[in-house]
Formats: structure tokens, C-alpha cells, sequence
């Protein structure tokens, strides 16, 4: 039987990101005997409470506008699939990719970015808020699962790919050292992969999921060229199959088409800029830079992918509906800031017992964004009453 060490030299590229090269632990910990580094930080983050609570917040539509919509946890599962597989074929380490994917946005408030915009304005002047530094504070801190130490224990090398440029928040002076390093490296390349599989994932399912709404009319999807392109060729692939098919029915064809296009030229394009580079080792990934990154779609791609995001922030993420839930999202957690950060003991006694340590508007901000969308809006009616 082949040694972790061993089979990933066998199947592992030379640039992909090894157990061995984890960086171990903030605190130490004995290492598991079935399970890899990355396996563990894997399951640790699936177990967390931050991770179900994403199954309650909003990706576009608020949790309460219907059953069917994406939430942040079936875009995050989303991410986590075309990552784990395009990882597989490109010789990455999948599991340090799905890790990196499932816990991505951990940190993201209530009601979707414009929750994370108005808690940045009221904290503008107590250190700002932003949701990958968010997701940093989940798991080195908030989280309480273990009897020796604060947060999840992940390995350093996830925490740092879970850095954005290694940003942190001026007071976690904990995660210091980590980020100081991250500015001085290319990050590995399971988390560039991350970072182009969500950007593909969104712009296909924002698409299903607007047109799901009636917010987005397929009409509109087809004047855009590329979309024209797909239409056309569903036709003469399934002839009657397609044509007699519902409208929804017709997007979900599309958008399985568009999905392995994007998928197939981002898997091309990449293996031919790694053949190019002729990485030997994790630590030529760290000399790279934006300009000699591998992993991304071809140019011809990357234009579909403006154009397709410059039409869905025209016509799904500013439409009057969106925008006025966004709006109602922005309201509540404005009220519920001002009424915790002047009556702290309405907070319950374990959140009031951080202010000690992290002062009270961080903590009234840790406290609201990692509500769901729907006890947010419970904790707003609730107060209004009193």
C-alpha cells in the first residue's frame, strides 16, 4: 500500500501542493492515520456551524423567495464540484482544492453583498468588514468546537489561500505572520483554480436562476451572441427534444452545454500554459505572477465571461426587485447594529463575553454576519416589538 507521500509523488504534478507542504498547524496536533492534512481541514470545515448556516444566505435571492434558488452553500458545493474535477485532470491536489472551495465563503453576511457593504460602512470606523477576512476570523476564532484552542485548527497553507491578496484585519494579529507571507507569494495554484471555478459557476447559475425567476427573459439571454451560438446548436443537436421543450427546461440544456465549453477550454488553455512554464516544484508556483498565471480560460473566453457578468449586473443583480431586497437587507442589519452596539446584553451572554477581547463593534459584527437571512429578519421583528 502506497504512503500519502508516495502516491501523491506518483499522481500528483510536481507544481501541485503536497500534504507534506501544509505548513502544519497553528497549534499542534497529532496527524491522523487515515486521513490526509487537507482531508481533515476538508471535513472540519463541513462540520462547522458557519458551513450549514450557509444553506440560509442569500447568493442572489433572498432564502425566502423560493425553494429552488442558489443559496451560498449550493454555490459553494457548486465551486467545490468543477474544482475537485478540473483539479483531478490537471494532476492538482483535489482535496486541498475542495477544502479551499467549500470554505470560500464562509465569512459572507445576511442578504448577499449588500450585507456586506452596509456592515463595512458602519464599521468604516472600528476596522471595515469583508468577508474573505471574515471567513479568516471563522475559523481561527469564532468557531468553538474543540476544548484547546479557538477556531477549526486548519493548516496554515488554507488559511493563507483563503487570504484575498492577504488582507486580514488590522487586529487579528494572530493570522500577522501568515499574511506577511502571502504577500510575498503567487498563490498555489489549487488556489487559482478556486478562485476561476467560482467566477464560472456564478455566471451559469445567476443565468438559470434569473430566468427560474422571471426577473431575466430568455429572449434577453439570446441577444447576446454567444448564447445565440448555444441556442442554435441545442437545436440541431436535439432537434424536437429541444424545440418542444419548456423554457426552463431549454435553459438547464444551455447552460450544460455552456458548462463543459467553459470547462473543456479552461482545462486546454491551462495545460498549455503549464507546458509552457515548466513548473518543477510548489516553490516555482510561488515566482509567479497576475501576468504568468496558467489557469484560466482563453481570451475568447474571458470576453464571454465580461460580457455575460456586464449583462447579469445590467439585468438580474440591479433589478428593481433584487435591488429592493438587497435594499430591506441593508435596513435590518443597520437596525440590528445600532440596537446591539447600544444594548449589548440583548446579544446572547456568549457573544456579550467576546467584547473583552475583540472590543464591541467587532463583536456586534461578527455576531450579525454570521446570521441567516432568516434569523436576521426573526431578531428585527423581535426587537421592533420590545
Amino acid at each position: 500500500m502506497l504512503s500519502i507521500e508516495d502516491y501523491e509523488d506518483q499522481f500528483l504534478a510536481p507544481y501541485a501542493l503536497k500534504n507534506k507542504e501544509n505548513e502544519g498547524r497553528i497549534y499542534s496536533e497529532e496527524e491522523d492515520p487515515y486521513r490526509t492534512n487537507f482531508q481533515r481541514d476538508r471535513d472540519r470545515i463541513i462540520h462547522s456551524k458557519a458551513f450549514r448556516r450557509l444553506g440560509y444566505k442569500t447568493q442572489v435571492f433572498v432564502n425566502t423567495e423560493g425553494d429552488n434558488y442558489r443559496t451560498r452553500l449550493t454555490h459553494s458545493l457548486e465551486v467545490s464540484q468543477l474544482s475537485r474535477s478540473i483539479a483531478s485532470v490537471l494532476r492538482l491536489n483535489k482535496d486541498f482544492s475542495e477544502t479551499i472551495a467549500l470554505a470560500h465563503d464562509l465569512g459572507h453576511t445576511p442578504f448577499g453583498h449588500a450585507g456586506q457593504d452596509i456592515l463595512h460602512n458602519l464599521m468604516q470606523h472600528h476596522g471595515g468588514f469583508e468577508h474573505n477576512k471574515q471567513s479568516l476570523r471563522i475559523v481561527t476564532l469564532l468557531e468553538e468546537r474543540y476544548p484547546y484552542w479557538k477556531g477549526l485548527n486548519l493548516t496554515k497553507a488554507t488559511l493563507k489561500s483563503l487570504m484575498k491578496y492577504g488582507e486580514i484585519y488590522e487586529d487579528d494579529l494572530h493570522l500577522y505572520e501568515l499574511s506577511k507571507q502571502k504577500k510575498e507569494e503567487f498563490p498555489p495554484l489549487e488556489c487559482v483554480l478556486v478562485d476561476q471555478c467560482d467566477r464560472i459557476a456564478y455566471i451559469h447559475h445567476d443565468i438559470e436562476d434569473g430566468i427560474d425567476s422571471g426577473y431575466i427573459e430568455l429572449d434577453q439571454v439570446l441577444e447576446l451572441e454567444y448564447w445565440k451560438n448555444l441556442y442554435k446548436k441545442a437545436e440541431q443537436e436535439w432537434k424536437d427534444h429541444f424545440s418542444k421543450a419548456r423554457t426552463p427546461h431549454k435553459i438547464r440544456m444551455l447552460i450544460r452545454i455552456s458548462l463543459n465549453l467553459f470547462i473543456k477550454d479552461f482545462i486546454e488553455n491551462s495545460k498549455k500554459n503549464l507546458e509552457q512554464l515548466e513548473l518543477t516544484s510548489i516553490q516555482d508556483v510561488y515566482k509567479l505572477n497576475k501576468e504568468t498565471n496558467p489557469l484560466k480560460n482563453s481570451m475568447e473566453f474571458q470576453e464571454i465571461t465580461f460580457v455575460v457578468y456586464e449583462f447579469l449586473k445590467q439585468n438580474l443583480y440591479q433589478h428593481p426587485e433584487v435591488l429592493a431586497m438587497s435594499r430591506r437587507g441593508e435596513r435590518i442589519i443597520q437596525f440590528l447594529f445600532e440596537e446591539y452596539r447600544t444594548y449589548p446584553e440583548m446579544m446572547p451572554k456568549h457573544i456579550q463575553e467576546r467584547i473583552k477581547d475583540y472590543g464591541l463593534h467587532r463583536t456586534v459584527a461578527d455576531y450579525i454576519s454570521g446570521m441567516t437571512d432568516r434569523y436576521a429578519f426573526k431578531k428585527y421583528k423581535q426587537l421592533l416589538d420590545i
